[in-house]
C-alpha cells in the first residue's frame, strides 16, 4: 500500500526557477515524462507536493520547481522565486533560451471545484501526465497533479494544475520556453 499524501496548504507551496539542474533525489517523484524535440529535452516530474520541469539543450538548463516551502532547496542558480499568494508573472533569459511564466491560485465553490477536478482528470489522462495523490481516507477527492506539454515551433508550452480539495483551490502555472 502506498504512503498517504498530505498535501501542504496552498500558502505553504513555493515556486522556484533555477538556471541549473537539480538532482531528482531532492524530490519524491511519482510520475515522469520526457519530451525530446530538435536536440532539446524537457523532463516533467510530478511530485507529491507539485512538480519539476527540467529543460536543456546541452548548453543551457532551466529547472522549474513547485514544492513545499519547508523543503530544502539550494540558493545557487535560483533566478525566480515566489509564494502562491497572488497572480504572478516572471521572465528569465539565458544563453539561447527565454523563459516566461504565470501562476495563479483560484478558490472555487465546492460544486464547480468538483466539476473542474473531473475535467482535469480527463484532460490529464488524454493529453498529459496525471497523478492522483492518495488520501489517508476514502472520503472526498484526492489531490491531483496534471501537467500538459505542447510542442510548438521553437518553443514548449507547459500548463500545470495542482488541486487542493481541502481548500477547494486549484494552483495553475503556465510556462513558455522559447529556444533558438
Amino acid at each position: 500500500m502506498g504512503v498517504p499524501i498530505v498535501r501542504p496548504r496552498v500558502a505553504e507551496v513555493v515556486f522556484r526557477l533555477y538556471d541549473r539542474p537539480l538532482h531528482p533525489e531532492l524530490f519524491d517523484v511519482v510520475a515522469t515524462k520526457t519530451v525530446v524535440r530538435a536536440g532539446h529535452r524537457l523532463t516533467v516530474r510530478l511530485t507529491r507536493t507539485g512538480h519539476t520541469l527540467g529543460w536543456t539543450d546541452g548548453r543551457a538548463h532551466l529547472e522549474e520547481v513547485i514544492a513545499a516551502a519547508d523543503q530544502e532547496l539550494p540558493d545557487a542558480g535560483r533566478r525566480l522565486a515566489h509564494r502562491f499568494d497572488a497572480r504572478r508573472r516572471g521572465r528569465y533569459e539565458g544563453a539561447g533560451v527565454a523563459y516566461q511564466m504565470e501562476s495563479q491560485v483560484e478558490v472555487l465553490a465546492p460544486e464547480p471545484f468538483v466539476h473542474l477536478h473531473a475535467e482535469l482528470v480527463a484532460d490529464g489522462e488524454r493529453k498529459g501526465l496525471v497523478y492522483h495523490c492518495q488520501r489517508g481516507n476514502r472520503v472526498g477527492l484526492s489531490p491531483l497533479g496534471v501537467v500538459i506539454v505542447e510542442a510548438l515551433p521553437r518553443c514548449l508550452s507547459v500548463t500545470a494544475f495542482h488541486t487542493f480539495p481541502d481548500e477547494f483551490a486549484v494552483l495553475k502555472t503556465q510556462s513558455l520556453i522559447e529556444y533558438q
